[in-house]
């Protein structure tokens, strides 16, 4: 190989390096609390060795107690490999940490669709699409909106919201939000399928990896293991 050659190689390989290193390290500004926040403060390194990122942690009581662990990948996707991959390097951590005081399932899934927006960027990347966000405090005595995303200024998510008075463009702080979704609609699905086309191809070939306790939904991106027991 050429010495240009192997130099252009090189600088593309830090390149990629260094955009990682920066998709990894965008902190998220709406996070969990409680129990939530402890899971999340031992699972967000791990996921970042392996070049994703937390989007969101959920403890319900669904089948006695599961914990959701949502992340996702540069292009915001999450696909069953990378579950399952997740799933091997949080598995024994969390073992280990037994950060949960009870028996619980472990399920790893993509941000899904209609996901939550919980960095600066979510609000840059799905500009244009509509979002309903809860404040933590009443912005103008109201705590909820629904509106067309139209990026950030600052720390803040510009939306436009429909009103009788016709459309108003509101900014509202990012980190005093305490929950932003996207809301499902005919465009975000549309733009959903064409990142995901060629995805869907690749989980096919991933349908018999799985050890015997794990479930896996492959239209959801997301991966279940059997109950974890505390030691």
């Amino acid at each position: 190989m050429l010495p240009e050659a192997r130099r252009g190689l090189q600088d593309d390989a830090r390149r990629m390096t260094d955009d990682l290193t920066t998709f990894t390290d965008e902190p998220r500004l709406i996070t969990e609390p409680g129990r939530a926040a402890r899971v999340a403060s031992i699972v967000e390194p791990v996921l970042a060795g392996l070049g994703y990122r937390l989007v969101r942690i959920r403890i319900s009581a669904f089948s006695g107690c599961t914990v959701q662990i949502m992340a996702e990948r540069p292009d915001g996707t999450m696909r069953i490999e990378d579950c399952e991959a997740a799933s091997r390097a949080l598995s024994p951590v969390l073992d280990v940490t037994d950060p949960i005081e009870t028996a619980y399932r472990l399920e790893i899934s993509s941000p899904g669709i209609d996901r939550p927006l919980v960095r600066r960027s979510d609000f840059d990347r799905y500009a244009g699409h509509v979002a309903h966000v809860e404040m933590g405090a009443p912005i103008d005595s109201r705590r909820r909106f629904r509106g067309q995303l139209l990026g950030t200024d600052g720390d803040s998510a510009r939306i436009r919201v429909d009103g009788s008075d016709g459309d108003a463009d509101v900014l509202l702080p990012i980190g005093d939000m305490s929950e932003a979704r996207l809301v499902l609609t005919d465009a975000l699905i549309a733009e959903s399928l064409r990142r995901s086309k060629h995805g869907n191809r690749s989980d096919s070939k991933h349908t018999d990896t799985l050890d015997h306790d794990q479930h896996m939904s492959q239209t959801q991106g997301r991966l279940t293991n059997g109950d974890r027991k505390r030691q």
